[in-house]
């Protein structure tokens, strides 16, 4: 552990900070600072050479500095001759834009993979990407872990005869089957439609969730409304209770208002992202830190042990 050295970004400190308490090292020294006009000026501020490095940064809102902090840092460490250079990504922004679905479009999940092989990561490990296959645009090593553990110990206790496990769309379907499969509960499916970018029309509930308190399960919220609208389905069609977790808090726009707004009894989302103020003082919205799980992980790594244990 002696060669183990952490690092962090601006976009998520506290949880680096809090990963490094379970792993009992102190995080390492760096200056990343923004000159007037807005160019990033980062250093290294110890001795690198040689180490097993790990730079923690999620590429959240801002997107493009966050993300620009984490290459210049990767290249600040392969150019102080680190031994191997892990990007750990909690949140991997830009992970929607995975495939071309319209006419002249960017893959942007794939043009991020580029960058950061680009830059010098030699491994990626990341926590919940939007889709799995996105994996398959490094050509380094990557390590993708699941906040399902995290998230299953807090419903465990709630999980009676009459809770039932929602996936919020079709493509949600794997995720949410094997947190039922984890609780012991029943599946039901939200079918939608999404005709705009950011909005959401709910057409239909597949399965039975009269008298059933419903867990919307997914792996990020961004603008709500697919959530809100979801829960109004399911309250519609007889549910006694609406629940929801998520992995990561994009909570853009209006998001916050709305969860507040609506009939939802409680959303649970983990600090891959850090919460905003209005977040953070929302009565619905609850945090569980995903830090210990991440420390098993760069220790596993480290310890050229297996990670597997850590899947879901």
């Amino acid at each position: 552990m002696d060669r183990l050295r952490v690092f962090s970004g601006n976009s998520n400190p506290a949880l680096a900070s809090e990963i490094c308490r379970h792993l009992g090292h102190k995080l390492g020294e760096a200056s990343v600072r923004h000159f007037s006009d807005g160019e990033i000026y980062l250093q290294i501020l110890e001795n690198v050479r040689g180490m097993d490095v790990f730079a923690v940064q999620s590429t959240c809102t801002p997107v493009e500095r966050n993300l620009l902090e984490l290459l210049l840092m990767i290249d600040a460490l392969k150019r102080s001759s680190a031994e191997r250079i892990t990007a750990v990504l909690p949140y991997y922004g830009y992970a929607r834009q995975d495939r071309k679905d319209k006419p002249r479009v960017p893959i942007s999940a794939k043009l991020v993979a580029s960058l950061l092989e680009t830059a010098g990561a030699d491994r990626i490990l990341a926590l919940d990407l939007h889709a799995a296959q996105i994996q398959g645009f490094f050509d380094i090593p990557v390590d993708h872990l699941f906040a399902t553990p995290v998230l299953i110990d807090h419903f465990r206790r709630k999980a009676d005869d009459n809770f039932i496990v929602v996936s919020p769309d079709a493509g949600g379907v794997e995720r949410a089957r094997a947190f039922a499969k984890r609780l012991g509960s029943p599946l039901a499916i939200i079918d939608k439609r999404r005709e705009e970018v950011n909005v959401a029309e709910v057409m239909n509930v597949i399965g039975d969730v009269r008298d059933k308190h419903c867990l919307i399960v997914d792996d990020l919220i961004d603008t709500a409304g697919t959530l809100v609208k979801g829960a109004e389905a399911l309250l519609a069609s007889g549910a006694s209770a609406v629940s929801a977790c998520a992995t990561h808090a994009v909570l853009s726009g209006p998001a916050v208002q709305r969860i507040e707004n609506s009939q939802i009894e409680e959303v649970v989302l983990t600090n891959s992202i850090p919460l905003s103020r209005e977040a953070a003082q929302c009565s619905r919205i609850r945090t569980l830190s995903v830090a210990s799980l991440l420390a098993k992980a760069i220790q596993s790594i480290h310890e050229e042990t297996s990670v597997s244990t850590l899947f879901i």
